[in-house]
Order: C-alpha cells, then sequence, then structure tokens
C-alpha cells in the first residue's frame, strides 16, 4: 500500500514539473506583461485601502463658497464637497456670511445634507483639538453590539461594562462644559443666489440621530465605525476597506484560472494530451499533477498578499478554498468546451458567478450570519481582529472545500479518450461526467450525497439574494427554489443513467435508484447541521430553507423520518419518468417540485 502511495506520488510530482517546464516555455513577453498588471491591480487595491480610504464620491458636491469665510476649512477638507468661488454659477450650493442658499433639485438638497454633515465633523475635529476632552465632550457614549434575543427590556439601564449603550456624563441631563472651538454657523438672515434660502444656524446644528457614516474613509476607520465616542461620532460598522482588501485575493486568481484552462484544452487540441492517457497513469494523477503548479501559485500568491495587509493564517486558510473551487471550475469548464472560444466564455461565466458568490455576501459581515456563506466574511473578521470560531470557519469554508473537490472528480471522470476528443454539446459531456461515477445502483446514492455541497450553496444564495425582500414575498420564493434544486441534484445523474443504458428501464429497477437517491440524498443533507452552529435557523428565510429538512428544529420522530419519505417518493416520481426519455422525465420533474413545495408549506405552516 505504501509502494503504491509511493508511486502515485512521484508520477504526479513528474506531471507537475513537466507541466511548469512547458508552461514557462510557452510564457511570452505578453503574459508576463498581463501578469505584471495583475499584480499591480491587487497591491494597488489593498495600497489604497490601506492608505487613506476609497473615497467613490470625491468632489461629489459643488459649494460656493469665499475663501475667507470660517465654513471654508469645513468644505474644503471634505471628500464629497469641492469649494468653489461665489461668482461660480454651477454650484449646489452656495454658503454667504449670513445666509446658505440651496438649489432646489434633489442633488442641492443631498449636498445641503453633505454640507452639514462635513461642518458637524469638521466641529468634532476641532474639538478633539482641545486640551480639556471632558469639556469639549461632556457626554461620551460606548456602544455594544447585542444579539437580538439579548436585548434588555425598553427603559432598563444598561451598564456600559456588561453590553448595551453605556452614556457617561453629570447625570443631569444637560452637558455643561467648555466651548471648544470650529465652525459655527452663523445666524444672520441675508440671503444669496437663487434657490431655498436656509438659516445657517440650522445647517450646523449637530442632528445626533442621524448615524449614518459621511465618508467610508474618514473618522470611521479601516474596519467600520466608531462605537465609542460623543453620541454624533457614533456610525454604524462597515467594513467597506476590509472588503477591499479581501478583494484583492481575488483579483490574482482570475489570470491564474485562464492560464490553467488554456492548459487542460490544449492537451484536447490536436489529441495532444494522447500520450499521457497511454501511459500507465491514471487520470486522477494527471489531473492532479497539472493542476499541482497553479495551486501552489495561488497559495503562494495568498501568503504574500495576506502578509503585505496584515492578514493572518486565518484569512490564508478561507481563501484557499476559494482558490481550489475556481480552479475545480476552470478545469470542469475546460474539460467541457469544444473550443477556446467557448472556454473563454465558461472561465469569464466561472469568474463572475464565484466572484459574486464571495464577494457579495461578505458585504453583510456585521449585520446578518448569512455573511458567514463566503469566506471573505472570515478575512474581514481576521483583518479586523475579531475572532473565528471552528464552526464559523467550517459552515463557511465546508461547502465550498468539498464542491471543488466533486467538481474534479466529475470532471476526471471524462478525462479519457471518447470524450476528450470528440466535439460533444456541453449537456451530453455533462451526463458523461456523471454516468462516469455510476456503476451500481448503489453509486446513485453516493452521487446523490455528494450533491449536497451544491445544493447547499445553491439553497445559501438564494436565502441571501432573497433576504431584502419582504419575509411574505421571499418564504414562499424560499420554499420553491429549495424544492427546485433539491429535485434536479436528485435526479439528474438518474435521468444520465438511463440514458446510457446503465441500468434497464423497468418500473422495479426505478423505484429502487429512487429510493436510493432519495436515501443517500437524506443522508448527505445532514451536513447542513452544522447551519445551527451560526445562528442561521434564526433567521426567517433561514427556517423557511432547513427546517423543511428536520435539522435541528423538529423536536417530534416523526419530523425527522419525514424528510427520508419525502426524498424517496419525490425521487422515486423523477426515476419513474427519467426511464422513458427526457420529455417525460421533465413532466416528471415538475410532478416532484410540486410535491416538494407542498410538504415545504405543511411544514413551515404546521412549525410556525
Amino acid at each position: 500500500m505504501r509502494t503504491r502511495v509511493v508511486a502515485h506520488l512521484r508520477a504526479v510530482a513528474r506531471i507537475a514539473r513537466w507541466e511548469v517546464s512547458r508552461s514557462a516555455g510557452t510564457v511570452d513577453r505578453k503574459t508576463i506583461a498581463l501578469g505584471l498588471v495583475a499584480a499591480l491591480v491587487a497591491a494597488g487595491i489593498a495600497a489604497g485601502a490601506v492608505g487613506s480610504g476609497v473615497a467613490i464620491d470625491q468632489n461629489l458636491y459643488r459649494v460656493g463658497i469665499a475663501s475667507d469665510s470660517p465654513y471654508y476649512d469645513a468644505v474644503d477638507q471634505s471628500s464629497v464637497l469641492e469649494p468653489r468661488p461665489l461668482s461660480d454659477p454651477n454650484v449646489e450650493l452656495v454658503v454667504s456670511e449670513t445666509h446658505i442658499s440651496v438649489a432646489d433639485t434633489q442633488t442641492g438638497r443631498a449636498a445641503y445634507q453633505a454640507y452639514r454633515e462635513a461642518v458637524q465633523s469638521y466641529n468634532e475635529r476641532q474639538m478633539r483639538l482641545e486640551a480639556n476632552q471632558s469639556a469639549a465632550f461632556p457626554v461620551v457614549v460606548t456602544l455594544q453590539y447585542r444579539e437580538r434575543g439579548a436585548l434588555v427590556p425598553a427603559g432598563s439601564r444598561v451598564d456600559g461594562g456588561n453590553g448595551g449603550s453605556a452614556v457617561s456624563g453629570d447625570g443631569s441631563g444637560t452637558a455643561d462644559g467648555g466651548d471648544g472651538s470650529g465652525a459655527d454657523a452663523g445666524d444672520g438672515t441675508g440671503s444669496a443666489g437663487s434657490g431655498t434660502g436656509v438659516d445657517s444656524s440650522d445647517a450646523a446644528a449637530a442632528d445626533d440621530t442621524n448615524i449614518g457614516a459621511s465618508s467610508l474613509g474618514g473618522a470611521a476607520g479601516l474596519f467600520g465605525g466608531d462605537a465609542s465616542g460623543s453620541p454624533a461620532s457614533i456610525s454604524p460598522p462597515f467594513p467597506f476597506a476590509s472588503l477591499v482588501l479581501a478583494f484583492a485575493f481575488l483579483v490574482p486568481m482570475n489570470f491564474v484560472i485562464q492560464a490553467y484552462g488554456s492548459s487542460i484544452l490544449n492537451e484536447r487540441v490536436n489529441r495532444r494530451g494522447e500520450l499521457l492517457l497511454v501511459a500507465p497513469i491514471s487520470p486522477g494523477d494527471i489531473v492532479a499533477g497539472k493542476t499541482l503548479p497553479y495551486l501552489a501559485g495561488m497559495v503562494g500568491i495568498t501568503v504574500v498578499i495576506a502578509a503585505a495587509i496584515g492578514g493572518g493564517p486565518v484569512s490564508v486558510a478561507a481563501v484557499i478554498p476559494i482558490g481550489l473551487l475556481f480552479l475545480s471550475s476552470t478545469f470542469v469548464g475546460a474539460m467541457f468546451a469544444r473550443s477556446f472560444k467557448e472556454l473563454t466564455f465558461v472561465t469569464v461565466t466561472v469568474s463572475v458567478f464565484l466572484t459574486t458568490y464571495t464577494f457579495v455576501p461578505a458585504i453583510f459581515t456585521n449585520v446578518t450570519p448569512i455573511a458567514l456563506i463566503s469566506p471573505l466574511t472570515l478575512v474581514v473578521r481576521d483583518l479586523g481582529g475579531d475572532a473565528v470560531s471552528l464552526g464559523d470557519f467550517a459552515f463557511s469554508v465546508g461547502p465550498i472545500l468539498l464542491a471543488a473537490i466533486v467538481l474534479f472528480l466529475l470532471g476526471t471522470g471524462v478525462y479519457r479518450e471518447e470524450d476528450m476528443f470528440t466535439q460533444r454539446s456541453v449537456p451530453l459531456k455533462f451526463l458523461d461526467a456523471l454516468d462516469s461515477r455510476i456503476s451500481r445502483p448503489r453509486s446513485i446514492a453516493t452521487l446523490s450525497a455528494l450533491s449536497i455541497p451544491f445544493v447547499f450553496i445553491a439553497e445559501l444564495l438564494a436565502i441571501a439574494v432573497l433576504f431584502v425582500l419582504p419575509v411574505d414575498v421571499t418564504v414562499p420564493l424560499v420554499l420553491v427554489a429549495v424544492a427546485v434544486v433539491e429535485e434536479l441534484a436528485k435526479s439528474m445523474h438518474i435521468y444520465a443513467a438511463f440514458e446510457k443504458a446503465r441500468f434497464a428501464r423497468t418500473i422495479r429497477v426505478s423505484l429502487l435508484l429512487g429510493a436510493l437517491s432519495g436515501l443517500g440524498f437524506f443522508l448527505g443533507e445532514k451536513f447542513t447541521a452544522i447551519v445551527q452552529l451560526v445562528g442561521l435557523p434564526s433567521l426567517t428565510l433561514g427556517q423557511a430553507a432547513f427546517a423543511p429538512s428536520g435539522i435541528g428544529l423538529a423536536t417530534a420522530a416523526g419530523l425527522l423520518v419525514a424528510p427520508l419519505v419525502l426524498h424517496a417518493v419525490t425521487a422515486s416520481v423523477t426515476a419513474l419518468g427519467a426511464r422513458r426519455g427526457k420529455s417525460t422525465y421533465a413532466l416528471a420533474l415538475v410532478g416532484a417540485i410540486g410535491i416538494h413545495v407542498v410538504y415545504n408549506m405543511q411544514v413551515v405552516t404546521n412549525l410556525g
């Protein structure tokens, strides 16, 4: 056994060395230039985020103001506002000595709000320079975020050390102290320019109920909003800069998968890979050897970027599965594509989808546990100095890692002469990939279980997409999406097996395959019990997606058996349709989805 393992490792290493030498020989100046561009882009993104922050609204509003105005510095130091001379007619706001004139447009009103925030921020910065800070800030708030179930009753006093909001002051409800320095809005009543007149004293008034951050790169800091300070300085956390840093990990991956996909497809052009197929090496060793250099390159790039931006082992461990998913998806695409044109479409599609899947949920890092469906959330937390539990790590990385492994298995199944060197359409190649893993009836159960990572990812993505909509609308949509995804996962390989004549097209065999598919899916579905570790079922949509499967939420024994019966019945329905052809399979699939939706509705209704 040990000798066999050593032989496999030697074969993989030999192919990896050959892949490196072959690829290095084909690298030209254009490729080197593109690689340098990728490195510069990633470095620029990281440097921009670490430095002054990202100002996507630089000089968004133009303000007419005199250079000797007491408000000039506040306007000039704002990244959103651009000071212009009073004589400039192309402005949204005019600030004179006694009055503010606002253009009667939506842009003008937005400019006025930005001006208020700029003056408020400027005054606060000036007060921070005061030697007597207790006089400058007589009221200090410390904000701590709590789980919804842990909120204290209204009117209860919460001590700052025990969570909630702590307010320090003299206890009298009034703030008395020094006057500080800064821009005062004045109290004149004159008018200047055209538009709607606004009293200057109103412009400078501190709107303490508006906690929206006025600048992504300002006092909010690199990793979110301030949680301590004066009431006006408290802002909700939004780790935009951390997300930009995390996105720097993804940019180089897109260049690596382009080279990897081209290498795989090159083996299929003019039968160049035939020598490897006839060699005494398994397809798995060939694929592993050809993939290893590109995976090593991704790991090296990830480590360098993590070290450059201050990420630790958690960031590296979270990004590597993303790289594996990029490579596995590209590998399958290169095995299915019939030309470099199709491969380009596949790689672009893979890049856009995976980048969206990993990047967008991480925006809600501080809002909802849904963000944990993306490993980049772990990167954001690591960059922000937050601890990452083992359960959170497994929930975020596990499905992606398993999906990558399954994709490599499917792609390796068609790494053979009859598929590599024939011009078959992508759907037929997909059926071949499924059929290559079917040798006996129990293989149906295995493939159903292996589909769980894709089902899990698809259902979580549906929750993330529908999360912002009203619950009354999204819950039915989620239930339908769950039914469609699960019924496809349980039946496609059965259809592939019948199309390839693996089994007899009899009712008995169909029922057997359907029962095995339902059993395999039911056992593999228990993997999703990990959602309990991150509190996803506490969300209404999480309950809608995962409660129908009886995962930890049902207390009755009947609800533990009901999902098994459901999966076996619906899989048998589709199997009976699949044995008679494509059209009958499609009709049976619709019927199975209908049964599944009705079941989901009943469970959600009864469980409340």
